[in-house]
């Protein structure tokens, strides 16, 4: 009998002793269309561990890569509706209902993910768009510079591009329409397939992805146009209620956290775009750089894209001319 008591004296110690995983107070779930082995995969998941890490185990969270829980276009749905706590997709994939954030989409001549990836953040602390209220925003990161590849025919003039069909969503679409291009709206993980078997001649996409999506593969030539080259902003998002439920010290700890790592997408896509060019090179494939001649030419061609945005976005209540002009200042810097 005094064995036991002692037992059961010791018994709250004990469980304090327990590691900090048995103790998580809130458990979320992450989903993301991302392989797993893909580097922005990867960083999502640190993310994860980090946060169960520097809680102490208050937060942890399950994580669900390759479009296991949410598919890439229902990521941003799903964490308003509950299906995951946590999402990272991509905005282009809900064309107009972001359009404050797309701005930061339009080919604008972005070129390094760092310089993407500092103008999305900054255009959302700046305006605190509405479009996005329905959501806890964690931080943003935007690719390196989307260019051109396509699978059999080189493109180093508006001609060559003419009635091709481009793989391209959101902005990016726009921007193919503009050249003479026909875009074909599909997300990123059906592009291999579409381009294997024929279904589009090439892809509006960063560097990296010839590597990570082995687009290189697929793709036998690449167009180097970083006057008009664009990114595409991609979103990490939580659920409101589960962030609102969440302890100050927590939250505080997170958006910490949220600072350090959009920096770090930022690194890891310029340092795949680097990868991902030599892959392309690496399968035989060229790169054609446009000359100035022709730059100007494409950049006269897509300025009706920015436009175009202008009027779309006064046409919603919103000041057009004051995000490009914010936008385009703080890409500059």
């Amino acid at each position: 009998m005094k064995r036991l008591l002692t037992l059961l004296t010791l018994l709250p110690m004990l469980c304090a002793a327990l590691p900090f995983q048995t103790q998580a107070a809130t458990r979320l779930t992450y989903s993301n269309f991302f392989p797993p082995t893909n580097h922005q995969s990867r960083l999502a998941e640190e993310w994860c561990r980090e946060v169960e890490k520097r809680t102490g185990g208050k937060v942890a969270i399950e994580y669900y890569p390759g479009s296991t829980l949410t598919k890439a276009k229902q990521c941003y749905d799903g964490v308003v509706e509950g299906i995951s706590d946590l999402g990272l997709s991509c905005l282009a994939y809900s064309r107009g209902r972001f359009p404050v954030m797309a701005a930061v989409d339009l080919p604008l001549g972005y070129t390094s993910a760092a310089q993407a990836t500092a103008t999305a953040n900054a255009v959302y602390a700046h305006f605190k768009p509405a479009e996005l209220d329905d959501v806890e925003v964690m931080y943003f990161n935007g690719h390196g510079p989307g260019l051109l590849f396509t699978a059999t025919t080189p493109v180093r003039t508006l001609e060559d591009l003419k009635g091709l069909k481009i793989r391209s969503t959101g902005n990016s679409a726009q921007l193919v329409k503009a050249l003479g291009g026909t875009p074909v709206a599909k997300p990123m993980p059906e592009n291999y397939q579409l381009l294997q078997k024929g279904v589009v001649d090439g892809s509006m996409h960063p560097i990296e992805s010839n590597k990570s999506f082995k687009l290189g593969e697929v793709c036998t030539f690449g167009t180097d146009s970083f006057d008009v080259a664009y990114t595409t902003v991609f979103f990490i998002v939580m659920n409101k209620d589960k962030w609102n439920a969440l302890d100050a010290d927590s939250q505080k700890i997170i958006r910490e956290i949220n600072t350090e790592w959009a920096v770090r997408h930022a690194a890891a896509w310029d340092e795949a775009d680097v990868i991902g060019r030599q892959f392309l090179l690496d399968q035989g494939g060229q790169i054609f750089k446009l000359n100035a001649e022709e730059t100007v030419r494409w950049k006269t061609a897509a300025q009706p894209v920015i436009d175009n945005y202008i009027k779309e976005a006064d046409a919603k209540g919103l000041n057009g001319r004051e995000i490009i002009d914010f936008t385009l200042s703080t890409l500059q810097e």
